[in-house]
Order: C-alpha cells, then sequence, then structure tokens
C-alpha cells in the first residue's frame, strides 16, 4: 500500500491532484480538505489511499490521517465504494461523521450528494461498534453525551423543521456552542434568515 505521497504539486484539476515525487507525478483523487493544501508549486506529504480493483488502481488523497481512517471503515460497508467514500468523508469533519454513525444520525449522512436513507441506516448499522470500539466510548453515547441530549443535533434538527437544507444547518451551526436553543440562535443569524 502506498501510505503516502511527498512531492510538489504539479497541477490540479477538480478533485485530481498531481504530486511529482523523485520524478514520477501521482494522480491522487482528494478530498476537499486535502485540495486546499494542494496549490500548484508547493510542497506537500498527503496521506493515501491506493484502491486496486481488476482494471484500475486508484489513489486516494486525505488531510489527514483521520479522514483516511474513516474512508477506509466506509469501505467496508456494503454498497459504498471509494467513490461515495471519498464524497462523504469530502462533506463532513471525520468527528462529525464518527458523531452521526453512534447517534444514527441518518439525516446528516443521507445528506451527502449520493448517499440514500437505506446507505445511511447501512452504515451507522455496520460501523457503530467499529467506531465505538475504536474511540473507546459506550454505544449510548459520544464522548459523554448521550443519544438524547445532542444539542447540535437538535438545533440542526430545528432548522430543518424551518425549511433549512441539512447542508445550509450544519453549515450554519459550524462553530456554535452552548444548548440547541442557543445554537439555532446563532444558526439563524448565520443563515440570515434566508430560506
Amino acid at each position: 500500500m502506498i501510505a503516502h505521497v511527498a512531492g510538489t504539486v504539479t497541477s490540479r484539476d477538480g478533485e485530481i491532484v498531481v504530486v511529482d515525487v523523485g520524478g514520477v507525478g501521482y494522480e491522487v483523487t482528494a478530498t476537499l480538505s486535502a485540495l486546499t493544501r494542494c496549490e500548484p508549486g508547493l510542497v506537500v506529504t498527503v496521506p493515501t489511499y491506493l484502491h486496486v480493483r481488476e482494471d484500475a488502481m486508484l489513489l486516494f488523497g486525505f488531510s489527514d490521517d483521520a479522514e483516511r481512517r474513516i474512508f477506509r471503515l466506509l469501505l467496508g460497508v456494503n454498497g459504498v465504494g471509494p467513490k461515495l467514500a471519498l464524497a462523504i468523508v469530502s462533506a463532513q469533519d471525520p468527528d462529525r461523521i464518527e458523531s452521526a454513525v453512534l447517534l444514527g444520525d441518518v439525516a446528516l449522512l443521507s445528506s451527502v450528494s449520493g448517499v440514500g436513507k437505506r446507505t445511511a441506516e447501512r452504515i451507522c448499522l455496520d460501523l457503530k461498534d467499529k467506531i465505538a470500539g475504536a474511540s473507546g466510548v459506550s454505544t449510548g453515547g459520544v464522548a459523554g453525551v448521550s443519544t438524547a441530549a445532542d444539542p447540535h443535533r437538535e438545533a440542526r434538527d430545528a432548522l430543518v423543521a424551518l425549511g433549512y437544507s441539512v447542508l445550509d444547518a450544519e453549515a450554519a451551526l459550524v462553530g456554535c456552542e452552548g444548548s440547541a436553543g442557543e445554537r439555532v440562535k446563532s444558526g439563524l443569524a448565520a443563515l440570515g434568515g434566508r430560506l
């Protein structure tokens, strides 16, 4: 397996980055957060995952090891291929994905383009014990937060009930702290009252 590539970014087109390593250009399909660090001319180290199929060898790149770990877990879910796993990891940070899986937050996962409700439910079911075991928390809560009292999820669900999309609500709640009500107020202020 190619664990990472370190070299100079020679080009970037869409989600593809070419990294020159000792005169060999490696084509890497990267997450959005990895792409932001890969401007042409910069020297970078990109954690990678080599996906081998009968007809191709594809190299996927990440901003850090946490993204790569979640990507690999997602590949273990029936019906989730590398392109869909990359889309999920690009759409949400690893902590948010883990939280969504542990709390059974199907709405967050299914807000990613290409992830239907059944696939989101399967991801939650298949990965719950793996993520809980790796992070050392019980499946009843995330880092001491019970499933009944997740203020982020409550605030997001309230914004969705007001007519905002899950993605807009999630974006508006980035960095919000406090109770669900305080987060809703902050989210509405960030959204500027637009629907």
